[in-house]
């Protein structure tokens, strides 16, 4: 099966790759693992150099970097320089800080266990392969190949198909910036051929960010094999919106929540929960905001919502705004999708969904929210809580007890109070429930794909 990039403006398809045999995945494999050997020889601040070579290189090819991401997937250009630009952040932040993560700890009184001394050490676990989603081509990767690498880990990308040159250039990054030869190498191979590589002895742990059917494969795969993994997985974001709200700023940042990437992203703001006292202003102005967005060209600097990835995303969103539409929900803006050449879908809010509705649990893939009435604050809650997926969600309220009370009691693996989830190098990001489970970024991210290793000394 070949690879290739199509357009997502255009239906025009830009490239074709081959997919490397089973000969060179296994040649791959190999160079990977003796990097590993390689690696082990290196200290941190080697490491950190090399790294933060990688974010020289990064920041100075960030524009034809940009092009090359909205060509592949369709976000706007602004969008794609500043995803370049926030990976070479991830790849400095790490080469400042591994080495303070990986520290080793002394317990303070060894006595206590009998020993003269007593620690723990963080070692690399060896070769660890990412399966990857097209949706943020260069951050996904990074913010798992950034900490693994500094680790003294080996990384190996099986890239989403229709990323191919991105992925093809992230498999010479490290290397340029001095990483020892096959410290990352990208495998072009179908989905198919992914449970071979988990199979493979050499490979020592694996990470997928996707969606849960490809969570569930990985993971099985990789507990047949009794070999570590890290998921993440689908999100439906509640975006709760209190009485107490500053309402013109929570449309806001509601908008930018909802159409970044295109809509296209895991931690986006889906579901929009707004308390009654507040909810028509609400619905009003976000309604607005939303239809006067400019849809188009994602190359050209005034678009603020480009096309849809994939024709096939395209088709399985059209088919949640219709089958809600069909048991009644109101279209109050959008619900269709755009004439002529490309993947456009008008970005779209829709109210009082029935609970019948695929919306209600599923995923909407694009640039499509949710709207739901809120009788009093354990109805926002209740409606927050109620899908399978607990991945990020934010909160608006200027009262403290609401903001605590909230951030006890909403289902995710994070909580924005008065703002939009972000990934950030600096905390922790993962979900649970269906959202999957394990953690990537900050000191817990990088430690996942580490042996902890208790030493004791008499």
């Amino acid at each position: 099966m070949a690879l290739s990039t199509v357009n997502p403006a255009t239906g025009k398809t830009e490239i074709i790759i081959d997919p490397h045999s089973p000969e060179e995945v296994d040649a791959r494999i190999a160079e990977a693992h003796d990097a590993v050997q390689a690696l082990r020889s290196t200290t941190f601040d080697q490491r950190a150099e090399w790294m933060r070579a990688a974010a020289a290189i990064l920041d100075d090819q960030a524009e034809g970097l940009g092009e090359l991401i909205t060509v592949e997937m369709g976000k706007p250009i602004a969008q794609s320089v500043a995803e370049v630009h926030k990976s070479a952040k991830a790849l400095r932040f790490y080469a400042d800080n591994s080495a303070g993560f990986l520290a080793d700890a002394l317990v303070d009184d060894p006595s206590t266990v009998g020993a003269s001394r007593a620690w723990t050490r963080y070692e690399p676990l060896g070769v660890v392969l990412a399966v990857m989603p097209w949706n943020y081509p260069l951050w996904q990767v990074i913010r798992f190949a950034a900490p693994a690498l500094m680790a003294g880990n080996a990384g190996l990308l099986k890239h989403a198909s229709n990323v191919p040159q991105s992925a093809l250039f992230l498999d010479t990054l490290f290397e340029r910036a001095g990483f020892p030869a096959g410290s990352f190498r990208t495998l072009l191979i179908g989905g198919a051929d992914v449970g071979r590589v988990i199979a493979d002895s050499r490979v020592k742990a694996v990470t997928l960010t996707g969606s849960e059917p490809a969570g569930r494969s990985v993971a099985s795969i990789a507990g047949d094999h009794i070999k570590k993994a890290v998921l993440e997985l689908g999100g439906s974001d509640p975006f709760v919106v209190l009485a107490s709200a500053d309402v013109v700023r929570a449309v806001e940042v509601a908008v930018r929540a909802r159409i970044n990437n295109n809509g296209q992203s895991c931690i986006a703001g889906k579901r929009f929960i707004v308390h009654t006292d507040v909810y028509d202003e609400f619905a009003e102005r976000f309604t607005m905001a939303m239809a006067a967005l400019v849809v188009g060209d994602p190359l050209d600097p005034a678009t603020e919502v480009g096309p849809l990835a994939t024709a096939d995303g395209r088709a399985d969103l059209a088919e949640l705004v219709d089958d809600a539409r069909a048991r009644g929900a109101r279209i109050l803006t959008g619900g269709k999708s755009l004439d002529g050449a490309g993947w456009f879908y008008a970005p779209t809010v829709i109210a009082d969904l029935p609970d019948d509705a695929r919306l209600v649990q599923e995923e909407a893939f694009g640039p499509v929210a949710s709207l739901y009435r809120a009788a009093d604050n354990d109805d926002a809650l209740r409606i927050a809580n109620q899908t399978t997926f607990g991945l990020s969600s934010a909160v608006w309220t200027t009262d403290p007890d609401e903001q605590e009370w909230f951030v006890e009691n909403l289902d995710a693996g994070a909580v924005f109070v008065n703002g939009m989830t972000v990934s950030y190098q600096e905390l922790p990001f993962g979900g649970i429930k269906r959202s999957g489970f394990g953690r990537e970024l900050a000191a817990v991210g990088q430690r996942e794909f580490c042996n902890l290793k208790t030493v004791w000394k008499a």
